[in-house]
């Protein structure tokens, strides 16, 4: 169980519970510090958390316009904020970042990631590969850059750390680079060698901003990492990497604020765009199963597809074709498990997730398997043999394709009623702006 699958379940006791008393709260309590231990978060901060929660939930007058039981997982989702640490805003400017860290935690591929998201944000990174020791880190960070189309400096086989960065100084400067990001080497143990190198290359390198990069399954010990770190280099704030499949990664996060680090982004997975700038707020909102609307607008206006949809609601005529599109947005917005859990529905079983995967497949292949007339008068697939004769041509059985027919008729429906409410539309073109970051009504 991971740490938002169990304050998933306390706040659920809480919704569930049928009087609101010292007993609720406490059954409450005992699922949240069970769920934080799991998460391997220190002993002391769970007892300090969880002791606030209880004064306040018992102690908490009832608010108008706000039930008990809302106005208790409030507090539960505003002690787990103060927990986490303050949200970050990174610079967007131009500037030398340098990345240190033990072996294995995945400084390479954080590299590449800062890369991909400074250049999102309009400006020119450039990235220099100075791990000297390990063997494949150049040939993993030209891969890197090259997906990516960033500019690469390294020199095969150099030895000489300082060299590597003295010319990549000078060749990404000249190539008119506004973000340069150094990769450095990491260690299985933190050692005096490591130490001493690092502030070698601090002082040649002179960076504007220094992460320490720490994998989320080291949990509590992340704060102590940060402490070492930064008493030999000076630390500007912290990159949680693999987050996705880590259970302690509400430890490392909590750690590392507690000694009074920052963390500044989090990684989960492999790919470039794995990486977001940390917010508390919204880390514990999806904790606690809250909807990440924000997000979803967000998603959604990345797709190529956003505008013909929009024209398809506001005029209230949705064919196969742009049904076609919303599933090809659907896919671009990645998979699917994310964008429900961005829609609230966090805990579904991974069969139902994979079930809704291959309907979707199925769905497209019926659709390809219409004809241009078809697509564009969906009044035409009513018709029982059009259906039978698309089932055959996608292989699929009549009963998918009456299925996808009832579906479209329920979204055409929805889209109806978008086009009778044209404010309605326009907010969620322009992503909502008047909800601000609050999550959950809070």
């Amino acid at each position: 169980m991971d740490l938002g699958e169990g304050i998933r379940k306390a706040i659920a006791k809480i919704n569930g519970a049928s009087v609101i008393d010292e007993v609720a709260v406490n059954e409450m309590i005992k699922e949240i510090q069970r769920s934080l231990i799991l998460s391997d978060v220190e002993i002391e901060l769970v007892s300090k958390l969880t002791s606030n929660i209880k004064k306040q939930a018992l102690e908490a007058k009832i608010q108008a316009g706000i039930s008990n039981r809302e106005l208790i997982i409030k507090i539960v989702y505003d002690q787990l904020v103060l927990m986490m640490g303050e949200n970050y805003s990174p610079q967007l400017n131009s500037q030398k970042i340098m990345l240190v860290g033990l072996f294995g935690a995945g400084k390479t591929t954080t590299c590449a990631k800062l890369a991909k998201f400074y250049s999102s944000k309009g400006l020119k990174p450039g990235v220099i590969a100075a791990d000297v020791h390990r063997p494949a880190a150049y040939e993993q960070l030209e891969q890197l850059s090259k997906s990516i189309n960033v500019d690469f400096f390294g020199i095969k086989g150099e030895t000489d750390a300082s060299k590597v960065v003295e010319k990549g100084l000078e060749h990404l400067h000249k190539n008119n680079c506004q973000v340069i990001i150094l990769d450095t080497a990491g260690r299985s143990a933190f050692d005096v060698e490591l130490a001493e190198e690092l502030k070698v290359m601090s002082r040649i390198y002179a960076p504007d901003q220094t992460y320490l990069v720490i994998s989320a399954d080291i949990g509590q010990v992340a704060g102590k990492q940060a402490r070492q770190f930064n008493s030999n280099v000076k630390i500007d704030g912290v990159i949680v990497t693999k987050m996705d499949g880590s259970g302690k990664g509400g430890g490392a996060l909590s750690a590392v604020n507690a000694v009074g680090g920052k963390v500044c982004f989090i990684g989960s997975g492999e790919k470039p765009d794995a990486l977001e700038v940390f917010d508390s707020k919204k880390f514990v909102a999806r904790l606690c199963g809250f909807a990440d609307l924000p997000a979803l607008l967000e998603k959604l206006k990345d797709s190529a597809q956003e505008e013909a949809l929009m024209k398809a609601a506001e005029i209230g005529k949705l064919d196969y074709e742009s049904f076609m599109g919303q599933l090809k947005s659907l896919k671009k917005m990645g998979p699917l498990k994310g964008v429900l859990q961005m829609m609230g529905a966090y805990d579904l079983p991974a069969d139902v997730v994979g079930k809704s995967e291959e309907r979707l497949k199925k769905f497209e292949a019926a659709v390809n398997s219409m004809t241009i007339y078809e697509r564009r008068n969906p009044q035409a697939m009513k018709n029982i043999s059009r259906q039978a004769r698309v089932a055959k041509g996608a292989g699929l059985d009549p009963q998918t394709v009456k299925e996808l027919v009832s579906n479209f008729e329920k979204a055409n429906k929805m889209m109806k009623g978008f086009s009778s409410n044209k404010g309605l539309l326009r907010r969620m073109a322009k992503g909502f702006p008047q909800l601000g970051s609050g999550f959950g009504g809070f």
